[in-house]
């Protein structure tokens, strides 16, 4: 019998699956799968194909067993995706050791993040603000944004709230990013143009700035100019605390 999509998680159970300390099975036969080839498998379709193509029927499908068979080992979709994002993310980015202090470190931190929402796009919708379980990979991705700005004399708030900033930043270009169709843009592009050409002397601000290029697409890395001017005002936070 399938199982209901509205059927309620147990919290403990799906943390104990996260975090590995669920108890094996006692009785029954050997085990043919395990929990890591599932969510490998489950990656690998939702870097193909995005997170909608994963489901219990399709990871089954991709391993050849049944779909009752997956829940031996996930109770359910809601725990693969939780399963899935921490495999993704893998351990956190060793920013310890960079050199220059908190700036660079969290820098860092912060290419190898949009890095993972580039190689992984799903992991936008997956951990889109929702109560959702983290594992011990995600959480050290957070530990080790707060270590890079323990020395910085900011309160314990603050060094959070920062972390939320970058972090705000990466997923807002990932977005983007998701959002975005080139063919279709051009289209748009050239109707808004021809639009705003007819309306100039509405829009003289608009219109001045973007023959001067302000809509052009940067040169530079997209993650780079918004993530400078919010470490810039950390920095000044910094210099007041």
């Amino acid at each position: 019998m399938a199982r209901s999509k509205t059927e309620k998680r147990d919290p403990a159970t799906s943390l104990a699956l996260l975090w590995g300390e669920q108890e094996p099975p006692r009785r029954g036969p050997k085990p043919s799968l395990t929990t890591a080839r599932i969510v490998v498998v489950a990656i690998g379709i939702a870097d193909a194909e995005g997170l909608d193509a994963v489901s219990m029927q399709r990871v089954a499908a991709e391993l050849d067993v049944t779909t009752m068979a997956l829940y031996r080992y996930v109770p359910g979709k809601a725990d693969l995706v939780d399963l899935m994002v921490d495999a993704a993310l893998g351990p956190a980015a060793a920013v310890a050791d960079v050199p220059g202090g908190w700036r660079p470190q969290l820098a860092a931190w912060a290419r190898q993040s949009w890095g993972l929402y580039c190689r992984h796009p799903w992991i936008l919708t997956a951990t889109a603000m929702r109560r959702q379980a983290m594992g011990p990979n995600q959480l050290s991705w957070l530990d080790a944004a707060l270590a890079a700005l323990a020395g910085t004399g900011l309160s314990a708030a603050h060094r959070h709230h920062t972390v939320l900033l970058v972090i705000g930043h990466i997923r807002s270009l990932a977005q983007q990013r998701a959002d975005g169709d080139e063919q279709a843009d051009q289209e748009w592009d050239r109707l808004t143009a021809e639009l705003l050409e007819r309306h100039r002397d509405r829009f003289p601000a608009l219109t001045g700035a973007i023959a001067a290029g302000a809509f052009a697409p940067p040169d530079d890395d997209p993650l780079d100019f918004g993530l400078e001017r919010i470490l810039d005002g950390v920095a000044a936070l910094i210099e007041r605390s």
